[in-house]
């Protein structure tokens, strides 16, 4: 099983920068991704279609075609434990002041490590600079 954040879920979905990599990625294991990601995807949708990146029927489609992946167990959603919040803490105690790091991110990141992985999947520059106060590896296959 393979961690993918939410910006290389999105490329599932739509041929941004790098999503033919991310694809290969993705069909060769099964995918993991912490529970909120699920929000992130769809909030990238919506941003797309508020950007006039898509069409309002686009929009409908791809959602549609999300939809029908969750409900066919497509995806792990990695649950958001007491756990993954104490290591968010416990990380963010020791972080060093130069090093930026998102809320979101470092729940991406605690609920891989929380749950057995040692490598993450983004292109998220600031995510993939964190990854190693998790004792994760970053892997960004896009650049």
């Amino acid at each position: 099983m393979i961690y993918l954040d939410s910006t290389y879920l999105v490329r599932l979905y739509f041929e941004d920068p790098g999503y033919e990599r991310v694809r290969q990625l993705a069909a060769s294991d099964a995918i993991a991704c912490a529970q909120h990601g699920r929000a992130e995807v769809i909030a990238a949708f919506h941003r797309k279609l508020q950007e006039r990146t898509m069409t309002a029927r686009l929009y409908e489609v791809v959602l549609q075609q999300f939809r029908d992946e969750l409900r066919a167990d497509a995806f792990r959603w990695l649950f958001l434990s007491d756990l993954v919040l104490e290591r968010i803490e416990l990380a963010y105690e020791k972080l060093p002041a130069t090093t930026f790091l998102r809320a979101v991110d470092a729940l991406h990141l605690s609920a891989a490590a929380e749950n057995g992985f040692r490598e993450i999947y983004s292109n998220d520059p600031k995510l993939l600079a964190a990854a190693a106060h998790f004792a994760l590896r970053a892997i960004d296959v896009i650049s």
